[in-house]
């Protein structure tokens, strides 16, 4: 693990940065906060819910109901077994992961409602950029969810499904979740041939960079004691034609989730709105 920052925002909401960071460790640290925070809860404490930005080392996890025959080759890279939903997946360099490490029954959300969050603020983030990035021919992409597959997809303006570029898997333990999603943005995707992603066999990973050209920023160039990673919830990250940083990506995602953690974002309850 290279890097790792913490912020408080308004002691209600705690965000942490993690760089290279490895799977199990980080998982075993999600694990024992979501079990101190419940201890806490049955005393009567409140505790701040959590939000950790992460860009794991390279690494195949499988879900509650993964099953291995979805592992279609043999690489270097490990194959870890977790306790989130879902099947297999890939997490590593240029894909951004956040967990969320929060108190459902706080905000009165239902598991229903936090994957609903979870897709709709991917939707919004991508959405935003894609619309003021159209490819060289003017032509314009958007990102929506599934009803009958968890995750983020791309679709052309001719409705046509393009692929898959952002998974989602949680885990509950007395209302408590941990575990998040994954936004692919500038990562290597032959990672994925040696898997069928979510168990879905032929399903095509998109990123980010093959729509928008995306400037890589290392977090470590950063300045970690400072707010640079948690944007003040007020302002919004303003997105503007030509290239735009991981970065930014990275500042318009947090400050979506902030806002609906806060209440300021409500769901949109239609199953056929696009954006």
């Amino acid at each position: 693990m290279n890097s790792t920052a913490q912020n408080t925002l308004e002691d209600t909401l705690i965000v942490r940065t993690l760089i290279g960071a490895d799977y199990e460790i980080t998982h075993s640290e999600m694990l024992q906060k979501t079990l101190a925070r419940i201890d806490k809860k049955k005393q009567g404490i409140t505790t701040p819910d959590e939000l950790w930005i992460v860009e794991h080392n390279d690494v195949y996890t499988l879900g509650q109901a993964g099953k291995k025959e979805h592992i279609l080759q043999q690489t270097n890279t490990p194959i870890i077994q977790t306790d989130r939903g879902g099947q297999v997946t890939w997490h590593g360099m240029g894909q951004l992961v956040i967990y969320w490490l929060i108190d459902l029954n706080t905000l009165g959300w239902s598991v229903r409602d936090l994957v609903s969050h979870a897709e709709q603020s991917i939707e919004d983030v991508l959405n935003r950029t894609l619309q003021s990035h159209p490819d060289a021919n003017g032509h314009t992409f958007y990102a929506k969810a599934r009803q009958d597959a968890p995750g983020v997809y791309i679709y052309n303006q001719d409705d046509l499904m393009l692929g898959k570029i952002a998974s989602l898997g949680f885990k509950i333990k007395h209302g408590f979740s941990y575990h998040g999603i994954a936004l692919n943005l500038t990562c290597d995707l032959n990672a994925f041939n040696a898997i069928n992603p979510c168990g879905y066999a032929g399903m095509q990973m998109l990123r980010l960079a093959d729509f928008v050209s995306l400037d890589k920023v290392s977090p470590e160039s950063a300045d970690e004691t400072s707010n640079d990673l948690q944007p003040n919830p007020s302002q919004k990250v303003d997105i503007v034609a030509g290239s735009i940083t991981e970065l930014q990506t990275t500042h318009d995602l947090l400050h979506n989730i902030m806002q609906r953690e806060a209440g300021n974002i409500t769901l949109r309850r239609s199953p056929d709105s696009k954006r």
